[in-house]
């Protein structure tokens, strides 16, 4: 099974006695199964997915949490989303809806700049004298690939440029590049580099361009619970962009783990809670259990989203 769905099955057995005279009875049985497919979730996954898709198909009120590939958003707005297996399929539905980062307008300005929208929302754009957007718009939509079109308004006037990289004089070429040992490739220094190479749970601050010129700087962010790891800009040298940040994985503790090992946390109540990469956090046996896991075990570091748990046991008697 996919494990992006849920099979319901519901067996309901219908008894049937037809009397067709008094010294003759007959019984027949009929099942019927009811089989629900839960949508699946577009652009997120489920929680430790490898884990416990095993389980598939399972029961009514058995529940599970999402979340949304960068760039998306589940209407809760939250990083981790719980749904539950109904008779109706997955309540509520899982769905991932696009955020569009609007940035600044090149060339013109709008209320929106600095602002994320959803998917679905447009945004107006005023252009300066002299310049439009494509196709003489006056707005752009938010729409499940990103912008509709850039926010950039262009030049009415078209105008023309060579850029030449070979010079020549009589038959001797003077070639303008340099040579990267590395790849052994010659590599322009006037070269203009493509978009920003995508990280995972993380997206630059700006909208994308189709070209940046050479020295360009781009910025990048992670999404909330998620830890930087690197320099988070990367600048354009030479058609190539320098090594982009990574975003380390937040560790995800539930009750449903503490209960597996009987335990709670120390300092705090939550059901469930986010922690970053590098975050300490202490457990305590619950009432009535004592440790069987050494006693450093109690206090532990996230590390890029994994947790080894300490396990209490019930005491004697």
């Amino acid at each position: 099974y996919s494990f992006s769905q849920c099979l319901l099955f519901r067996v309901i057995l219908i008894l049937e006695i037809l009397l067709k005279n008094s010294n003759n009875t007959n019984t027949s049985n009929t099942f019927v199964f009811l089989v629900i497919d839960c949508p699946k979730i577009k652009h997120g996954n489920i929680y430790d997915e490898d884990r416990y898709k095993h389980n598939f198909p399972v029961a009514l009120g058995k529940y599970f949490y999402y979340s949304c590939d960068h760039s998306f958003a589940s209407p809760s707005q939250s990083l981790w989303t719980k749904i539950t297996c109904t008779e109706e399929g997955w309540s509520p539905t899982p769905k991932c809806i696009r955020q569009c980062f609007f940035p600044w307008v090149e060339n013109g300005h709008s209320a929106s700049s600095g602002q994320t929208h959803q998917e679905g929302d447009t945004a107006e754009i005023v252009c300066d004298t002299g310049y439009r957007l494509l196709n003489n718009q006056n707005n752009i939509t938010c729409t499940e690939s990103g912008w509709s079109i850039p926010p950039k308004c262009s030049s009415t006037v078209l105008i023309l440029r060579t850029e030449l990289y070979f010079y020549c004089f009589i038959l001797t070429c003077v070639f303008l590049w340099s040579f990267n040992k590395s790849n052994n490739v010659f590599l322009d220094p006037k070269r203009k580099c493509g978009p920003p190479p995508p990280i995972d749970n993380g997206d630059i601050t700006s909208f994308p361009l189709s070209t940046y010129a050479p020295g360009s700087l781009v910025e990048y962010r992670c999404q909330s619970f998620y830890e930087l790891q690197g320099n988070k800009n990367i600048i354009c040298s030479h058609g190539q962009w320098s090594e982009p940040p990574k975003c380390l994985d937040a560790c995800v503790i539930s009750e449903e783990v503490m209960d597996k090992h009987n335990i709670q946390l120390r300092w705090r109540h939550e059901k469930k809670f986010y922690s970053k990469t590098g975050d300490i956090i202490e457990f305590v046996c619950k009432s009535g259990y004592h440790k069987k896991t050494p006693h450093h075990t109690f206090r532990i570091t996230c590390q890029e989203g994994k947790l080894e748990y300490p396990t209490c046991v019930k005491n004697n008697g």
